[in-house]
């Protein structure tokens, strides 16, 4: 059995997506919300086999959900279900570890394919979508922003953009957890971002040292 759980802020999509699934034998869904805050506590103890993860939330993203799960079980598979065909999100979701992006104009019947294939151990995220990413990439200085940041503050800009979580960080600079938060906080502001997925989003963008990468 396919164990699922369902992310999305629209309860008709939920229903529509839980009644689309249940008619399948090998496919159960264990758990459902419209929450992001309510789905990253709830999904890594219901342990599913797939997270179904809608892109934009009211309180978050799907993909900050997909990365912080997986940073605590990274046995458990996203796939995330948009309605957006968004470059920046796109990239965000390969960073956070998402095994899929599909669009809510999916048919059901490859909806169902694909999370069979993900829980499968395949991912949908081939070389062609990576080469997308990367078209019209060429190189610039480096931003300007970056020039506010210690060498410290840049290897914890790395590190949130490798989707490490807090401890992560720490383990691996040899910091405390507070002290780590803080520099979190700090290199956010001083970045003008409001979230980790930016920061995914901007290295995968811009490259670890701010100067845009070459195709």
């Amino acid at each position: 059995m396919v164990h699922v759980y369902l992310l999305d802020d629209h309860e008709v999509v939920r229903r529509g997506l839980r009644e689309l699934l249940e008619v399948e034998s090998d496919i159960v869904v264990v758990g459902e919300s419209g929450s992001a805050l309510e789905a990253t506590r709830r999904i890594p103890a219901l342990r599913p086999d797939v997270m179904v993860l809608d892109a934009r939330l009211p309180d978050g993203s799907g993909i900050d959900v997909c990365r912080d799960v997986r940073s605590v079980d990274p046995s458990i598979v996203g796939l995330i279900l948009t309605s957006y065909d968004d470059d920046d999100a796109l990239r965000a979701a390969v960073l956070a570890g998402a095994a899929g992006y599909l669009l809510k104009d999916v048919r059901g019947a490859d909806l169902v394919n694909s999370i069979r294939r993900v829980a499968g151990g395949d991912h949908l995220l081939d070389a062609d979508v990576v080469a997308r990413l990367r078209t019209g990439w060429g190189r610039d200085v480096e931003d300007p922003r970056l020039a506010q940041l210690s060498p410290q503050e840049r290897r914890i800009l790395e590190h949130i953009a490798q989707g490490l979580t807090n401890r992560q960080i720490g383990a691996s600079m040899s910091l405390a957890e507070k002290t780590v938060k803080n520099y979190v906080t700090s290199v956010l502001a001083k970045m003008g971002m409001e979230s980790r997925t930016q920061a995914a989003v901007y290295i995968a963008s811009h490259g670890p040292q701010g100067g845009r990468r070459a195709p």
